[in-house]
């Protein structure tokens, strides 16, 4: 049996909603982080499971109001709650980018570490409410947009997208 991760929001219209919040990352470290910037306040409290999001089953997020996949050292719930969304329904997700960077070495759709179809397994069978995520831009030219588009859409899922590079916040690279 999988544990959520609870979270207290207070709303303006003076009432209490728990969130049931799950971070999803194989990293030991970055689980490690996860839990330590949630138990600091960094970031939203919640579950962290470290299974690889090629072994999850659905039943292990489908209660949730938020799981983050890839989750990294929790910049998505993070982000969230910097623009005041802490409370959204959402699920979100940040692939591997090796498959597609240039910095590597960009065997895309053929790459092990491709796992983004496994992911749409996932909201397939779950659902969520609304889904955000992030992926290099070199990605665009694999396809990979296209296919994670194509597959939304088959859903219902209304998608659109927006490339933001680094310089545009002023990172040196």
């Amino acid at each position: 049996m999988v544990h959520l991760g609870a979270r207290v929001l207070w709303f303006p219209h003076h009432r209490l909603v728990l969130m049931r919040i799950i971070y999803n990352d194989n990293d030991r470290n970055a689980a490690a982080w996860l839990s330590e910037l949630g138990r600091a306040g960094a970031i939203p409290r919640g579950r962290v499971i470290t299974t690889s999001i090629a072994e999850l089953e659905s039943k292990h997020v489908a209660q949730a109001d938020q799981v983050h996949f890839f989750a990294g050292i929790g910049g998505w719930a993070h982000a969230l709650e910097l623009a005041g969304y802490a409370g959204l329904r959402c699920w979100t997700g940040s692939p591997p980018c090796q498959p597609f960077s240039v910095a590597g070495q960009q065997r895309g759709k053929d790459d092990s570490r491709h796992l983004a179809p496994v992911w749409l397994d996932l909201i397939r069978e779950c659902r969520p409410d609304q889904i955000f995520g992030e992926q290099v831009a070199d990605a665009i030219r694999h396809g990979w947009l296209d296919d994670l588009f194509n597959a939304l859409e088959e859903c219902g899922y209304a998608c659109g997208a927006a490339v933001l590079p680094a310089c545009g916040i002023g990172a040196p690279h």
